[in-house]
């Protein structure tokens, strides 16, 4: 038997002892903060999504595809099969906790834009056997080592906004133009939203940043010079699923307020 497979036995074993309740279930808000240290002082990225600022379904779109583009996202057909690092959700499902029944129609009809929230407390880092998922602590963004993921899919469970994907396919087979820049995964792994530290290395903003026409902004949660900080403080602006305890790093700007 390979270490893989040792290694994924072994983390099923623990998962069945524990019963057949979702990891995420598993940990309140409580616990997760427990057991997590807090967030150091560093530098916490962040992101801000003005909803206001999306004047196309165009250019939603292309922020999409600049990430497919980025980090060599297969395009599969199968829903079941799909891999997704940003994508969009109607605002029930994306905010399902902050519906109102006077929710305006034009709110209902907007396609939010999600990802991965790089929380403060991230109950996927806890529950990865293998620390194939970490939080960096220079800058918290959370990233994975897809060479020590053995797709138990624990952090599926675990993360309570179905940020991330599996690989049932060899992804491999369904990327048109491999971007050399990005590595390629492989069928058995998990992968989500990295905040593209591969660009961030080289001094420039993500890709979809750079593709939403000023829509998204990003930067430094913890510096009140930052642009994200200015945006934060000249608008009201949400978390998604804020009560679960997790501390979101992504943030929206929602519905037809004036801007500074």
């Amino acid at each position: 038997m390979d270490r893989r497979n040792f290694l994924k036995i072994t983390a099923l074993t623990a998962l069945f002892g524990l019963g057949s309740a979702s990891a995420y279930k598993l940990l309140s808000p409580d616990e997760i903060l427990a057991s997590i240290e807090g967030s150091p002082a560093c530098d916490q990225l962040g992101m801000v999504i003005d909803m206001d600022l999306f004047r196309s379904k165009e250019t939603i779109e292309n922020v999409i595809e600049a990430c497919n583009k980025a980090h060599n996202i297969p395009i599969i057909d199968n829903p079941k099969h799909e891999v997704k690092w940003i994508w969009t959700e109607k605002y029930e499902s994306a905010f399902p906790d902050s519906t109102s029944v006077h929710l305006s129609e034009d709110i209902k009809a907007k396609p939010f834009l999600v990802l991965c929230n790089h929380c403060d407390h991230p109950a996927c880092v806890r529950v990865c056997p293998t620390q194939a998922t970490f939080k960096r602590k220079s800058d918290g963004i959370v990233q994975m080592d897809y060479h020590r993921c053995i797709g138990c899919r624990f952090c599926m469970a675990a993360c309570p906004y179905g940020s991330r994907s599996f690989n049932w396919e060899n992804p491999r087979n369904y990327i048109k133009d491999v971007n050399p820049e990005y590595p390629t995964r492989t069928i058995g792994v998990v992968e989500k939203c990295n905040f593209c530290v591969e660009r961030l290395e080289r001094g420039l903003k993500p890709a979809c940043v750079d593709a939403s026409e000023g829509a998204v902004l990003f930067g430094k949660m913890n510096d009140p010079e930052s642009e994200v900080r200015a945006a934060l403080s000249m608008n009201y602006a949400v978390t998604r699923k804020t009560e679960l305890g997790t501390g979101p790093n992504v943030y929206y700007i929602i519905g037809g307020q004036e801007h500074a």
